[in-house]
């Protein structure tokens, strides 16, 4: 009996977590126009005690259901598909990407994964630090096949990142829209939501390939209340969307991501044994 509560209690708390942690990073992801993937997977495997592996697919998994509800809250204009080059441009490195980085994931060891995943939220880091000094709205004037060219390339880095971090890239993907076509900030948006649900079906599908997507699917409660905390607090998050200084808030979270990374991913050795 008393085993059946202490199973009961730390069902229920997984869930709390759960809810909460994906709330709360929503809601702070939702502040900077982003979804915030990039600070559940320190959270998947500081809080909930998740194996990196596994916490990038479930990562993948929330993040796919949250992009799903993102393009369906923001609808989608007929115009739009007048920009389907820049969509297929990007997704072409993208959808390669992720092929590349799902094989690299699930054929290197913890400790290398877990190194790589270090560099990787450094760099995420510095990017969204960065939004303070440089400006994402300006247009690099560049000849067709060169634009089209840097597309690809950019592309492939962004589905590699995308695969081994379960994340949809938007924070990559948007000021990559706005530099290299000059579209308007929300173009971008809905543009990088668009490319980023196949890069992250390819993803899932590549790891389902590899025998490791159905090793997750155990883990039903934290994919059901994390996604359904992320996608309340993505919608709590656009509410409030301006109402905080971005930049500011961009900076501390940045400082946050790289702390996190370096305690889980590169300090931590127990996560390497």
């Amino acid at each position: 009996m008393k085993s059946q509560q202490k199973f009961s209690k730390n069902t229920i708390s997984l869930k709390t977590k759960s809810f909460l942690g994906g709330a709360i990073i929503g809601s702070l992801g939702g502040l900077i126009g982003l979804g915030g993937a990039e600070f559940r997977l320190p959270f998947l495997v500081g809080i909930l005690k998740i194996d990196t592996l596994h916490a990038i697919i479930l990562n993948l998994l929330i993040s796919l259901v949250t992009v799903i509800f993102a393009l369906a809250f923001r609808g989608v204009d007929a115009h739009i598909f007048s920009y389907g080059y820049i969509v297929l441009n990007l997704l072409l490195g993208t959808l390669a990407g992720a092929w590349i980085g799902v094989n690299f994931a699930t054929s290197v060891n913890k400790e290398r994964l877990n190194t790589y995943i270090f560099y990787l939220l450094l760099f995420l880091s510095i990017v969204l630090f960065s939004h303070i000094f440089l400006d994402f709205t300006q247009t690099i004037k560049l000849p067709y096949i060169l634009q089209l060219s840097i597309g690809f390339i950019t592309g492939l880095g962004i589905g590699i990142i995308s695969s081994l971090l379960g994340v949809a890239g938007g924070e990559l993907l948007i000021p990559t829209i706005i530099l290299l076509y000059g579209t308007d900030i929300k173009l971008a948006g809905t543009l990088s939501l668009a490319i980023s649900l196949p890069t992250l079906i390819v993803s899932l599908f590549k790891y389902h390939k590899n025998k490791r997507l159905i090793e997750v699917l155990t883990f039903k409660n934290i994919i059901i209340f994390m996604t359904l905390g992320s996608i309340l607090g993505a919608f709590l998050g656009s509410l409030l969307f301006g109402m905080v200084n971005a930049l500011f808030l961009e900076a501390g979270l940045s400082f946050i991501l790289l702390l996190s990374a370096y305690k889980l991913f590169k300090k931590n050795k127990n996560l390497t044994s």
